[in-house]
């Protein structure tokens, strides 16, 4: 989230990418043991809820270099844009149905030139180290991606991809910025524990609002792909309504600390590089 109203392009830029950075790294564990989890599992097999069992596991059987083996400057540098074009032409406030407006738009711009190609190949890369384990890298699997089912291969699961960006940016950015603009105007000082806390909240909201596209996203994005139909048929088939809500508790995970630590990170390095 900017520090001020007029953040430059180039701060928001790569301000989101060195907080984007912190914090998949830090927490992208969680979302690899989301993931493996919210996969159709083969049949009979039964799938651990535990997120440390999985990593564990995970890191027993193919090391410590699979957990990693698979954008937020995008994000962060749309979102600033964006929320100019929403702000009250004569105050250039932001009302909390603007934010969410901003953070959907945001959602989108992200899901289009950035997060569905790469979440494609993350998503497919830890469904092909299950079984097949046909990719050697994340550029051969772009390549055979691209051999088998051509240039729009990279965007399965693109509808679901987008619902969930569309929303989580919607709820993450609107619910920060809201709570941000309640103790500005409250008078409540902006620091470490303030952005973490707000970030974290954030997080927590956008977990519960968004899981069900996040599941028909994965769904669809495995390695040998599936249209958004045949995903939310197999995930109904497999557990019910619940199922689309698999994996909550593992994505709750990196989500409450990936806010506090995106958000954080953030904001101290935009207010470092604030001319």
């Amino acid at each position: 989230m900017p520090t001020q109203d007029r953040t430059p392009p180039l701060v928001s830029l790569v301000a989101g990418g060195v907080a984007g950075g912190v914090e998949a790294i830090a927490t992208y564990p969680f979302e690899f043991a989301k993931t493996r989890v919210q996969l159709r599992t083969q049949s009979g097999a039964s799938s651990s809820k535990n997120p440390f069992l999985v990593v564990t596991q995970v890191v027993r059987n193919e090391g410590v270099r699979a957990l990693y083996k698979a954008k937020d400057g995008v994000r962060f540098l749309s979102f600033d844009a964006i929320k100019k074009a929403f702000a009250d032409p004569e105050t250039g406030a932001m009302s909390p149905l603007r934010n969410l407006l901003a953070g959907m738009c945001t959602g989108v711009v992200a899901s289009t030139f950035a997060v569905t190609p790469t979440e494609r190949i993350k998503t497919a890369l830890i469904d092909d180290a299950r079984n097949a384990k046909r990719f050697r890298s994340s550029f051969h699997a772009v390549r055979l991606i691209y051999q088998e089912y051509g240039f729009m291969g990279m965007y399965h699961g693109y509808a679901g991809t987008t619902l969930k960006q569309a929303g989580a940016t919607a709820f993450r950015m609107g619910t920060y910025n809201i709570l941000k603009d309640f103790e500005k105007s409250r008078k409540i000082e902006q620091n470490t524990f303030t952005n973490f806390a707000n970030g974290a909240v954030a997080g927590t909201v956008t977990t519960y609002a968004t899981q069900p596209a996040d599941t028909l996203k994965t769904r669809s994005q495995g390695a040998k792909g599936a249209s958004t139909i045949d995903a939310f048929r197999s995930i109904l088939a497999d557990d019910g309504i619940k199922g689309f809500w698999r994996g909550t508790i593992m994505r709750l995970g990196r989500t409450v600390f990936s806010g506090g630590i995106l958000f954080t990170v953030y904001e101290q390095v935009a207010a470092l590089l604030q001319p």
